[in-house]
């Protein structure tokens, strides 16, 4: 493939998916996404973004054609592997909580990704590091006072909140975000694009999925639709003001 040559992050090359014996829901697409971009994919409810930013990730594997992490076949990638190149959050921040407190569900990933291997990449060197990275992102996503608390006890809105801190706790290249903004308040919306600013000025490159207009109007460098598992839209030029 051509990463090196047009440093795509993320290459989808015409790849179909199907569940079985199911329709078909992403239709022979090409993608590249880069990095340094912050790229909106924006589309109908049941059109595919979901399943195109699983693709895009590793979660789901193509039916045809292929997708490429940094130039590698993400087929031959373990899904540990690509979580050290790509922070992902679900549409369900649910689906990724399962630690008895929200301070040990933001330390995992952390710990997780390799235990002195990730310590070395993220430039740390105990646990007491790591104690702070995660009081950072308790303060970050006002999320303190429920340090000790159950994740699975929490509203909706504290359950997104404790996702992004888990994902965001790593220092990452690229991020895919399912819906981020979804039972975010106003307030948090604006820690949100604090944090979303700054990824852009340390060259991260962000696939947002997202029908959070204002979102898309603040951020998005190219916008991407996608309708009944297809690319209809592709506007690539920077729309930010």
């Amino acid at each position: 493939m051509s990463y090196h040559k047009h440093n795509n992050y993320i290459e989808l090359d015409n790849v179909s998916f199907s569940y079985p014996r199911s329709r078909v829901i992403i239709k022979d697409i090409t993608l590249q996404l880069v990095q340094n971009e912050f790229t909106a994919l924006i589309g109908p409810n049941g059109g595919g973004k979901t399943t195109l930013g699983k693709l895009a990730i590793g979660i789901l594997k193509p039916t045809s054609g292929k997708v490429f992490i940094c130039g590698k076949d993400s087929t031959e990638m373990t899904l540990g592997e690509i979580s050290r190149k790509i922070g992902y959050l679900f549409q369900n921040p649910q689906r990724q909580l399962f630690a008895l407190t929200v301070a040990e569900d933001i330390a995992f990933s952390l710990e997780w990704n390799g235990g002195d291997r990730a310590e070395r990449r993220i430039g740390i060197g105990t646990g007491t590091e790591i104690e702070r990275k995660v009081n950072n992102m308790l303060e970050l996503f006002q999320l303190e006072h429920l340090r000790d608390a159950s994740p699975f006890s929490l509203s909706h809105g504290e359950k997104e909140r404790v996702a992004l801190a888990g994902i965001f706790i790593n220092q990452l290249d690229y991020f895919v975000l399912d819906e981020p903004t979804t039972g975010l308040d106003i307030e948090r919306k604006k820690i949100l694009d604090n944090i979303l600013n700054k990824f852009r000025t340390h060259g991260i490159g962000i696939l947002a999925i997202s029908h959070d207009e204002d979102l898309v109007a603040q951020h998005a460098d190219r916008i991407i639709e996608i309708a009944d598992g297809e690319i209809v839209y592709d506007h690539s030029e920077r729309i930010r003001p």
